[in-house]
């Protein structure tokens, strides 16, 4: 389908998915939408292995859903939108291929819901404030929210963070385990953001990566931790046992053996 929110672009085995709505990058249906497909045109294609989630310009990553839409629909719209944006999210998570949240400005609200579904987040350092405020709308944070946050970070302190509407700054939310990379401008070392986070993927995806590998630890991760240990541990064999038949488990037992880098391809 055409793209107006978003941008999709596919480069180096890395599938970036650009929010591009100014000036805040706020979500409607029509963004979940495009967002949806987006995430279905990189599961299907072969020469994508990690993808990227960032938004456009250097201030909002997302903030969230538009809220000039929600105030002016009616009640089963706005379900209808909310269970949308819960499948794509869930599509988004449940694809198995590495998703790299970028966040370049502002994760607030409905913006940190899109980043707590991907499966790793890097921020730019002191680029914008990061939280669930909408307690301050009388509204809980749906979409997810309250389920991927209480997961992330555990029940008691989410829960501190949901009814106080607290926003953090990146750094603060690295602490305590909800972005794993700020990077300041000595980190970046002369790149943009963008070009960080890109190169920040590519380390996922062959010949540095067995793409294969790195997917199937994300589903046995994502699927397993939902189930009972005995039925987690009964989905890890049978990927394993995939991962055996695999030309990327060949060659790494090979290059372990004969005390070489392996070289992956994805197969």
């Amino acid at each position: 389908m055409p793209y107006a929110k978003i941008r999709y672009v596919v480069a180096d085995g890395v599938a970036t998915i650009e929010l591009n709505d100014p000036p805040a990058n706020t979500y409607s249906y029509e963004m979940m939408r495009e967002i949806d497909a987006a995430v279905l045109d990189a599961r299907m294609d072969r020469a994508v292995h990690v993808i990227v989630l960032r938004g456009a310009g250097e201030k909002f990553f997302c903030a969230g859903a538009n809220i000039g839409m929600l105030k002016d629909a009616d009640p089963d719209y706005k379900y209808c939108f909310c269970l949308h944006a819960n499948e794509t999210l869930n599509r988004l998570e449940q694809t198995p291929k590495l998703v790299v949240a970028a966040l370049n400005g502002h994760t607030v609200g409905g913006g940190l819901k899109v980043a707590m579904a991907a499966d790793l987040r890097v921020a730019r350092k002191d680029a914008g404030k990061i939280g669930l405020p909408e307690v301050a709308l009388g509204v809980l944070p749906g979409t997810g929210g309250t389920q991927r946050l209480a997961r992330l970070v555990g029940k008691a302190r989410a829960l501190e963070l949901m009814i106080a509407g607290r926003l953090m700054s990146f750094d603060e939310a690295k602490a305590i385990g909800l972005v794993h990379e700020v990077w300041d401008a000595s980190a970046l070392g002369g790149k943009t953001f963008a070009e960080a986070a890109h190169e920040y993927a590519r380390q996922f995806t062959p010949p540095h990566k067995a793409s294969k590998a790195v997917g199937r630890i994300k589903r046995a991760v994502q699927s397993g931790i939902e189930a009972g240990f005995g039925e987690g541990l009964a989905l890890e064999r049978e990927l394993q046992q995939l991962l055996f038949e695999s030309d990327d488990a060949r060659e790494g037992l090979a290059a372990n053996l004969e005390k070489r880098k392996p070289l992956f391809k994805g197969r």
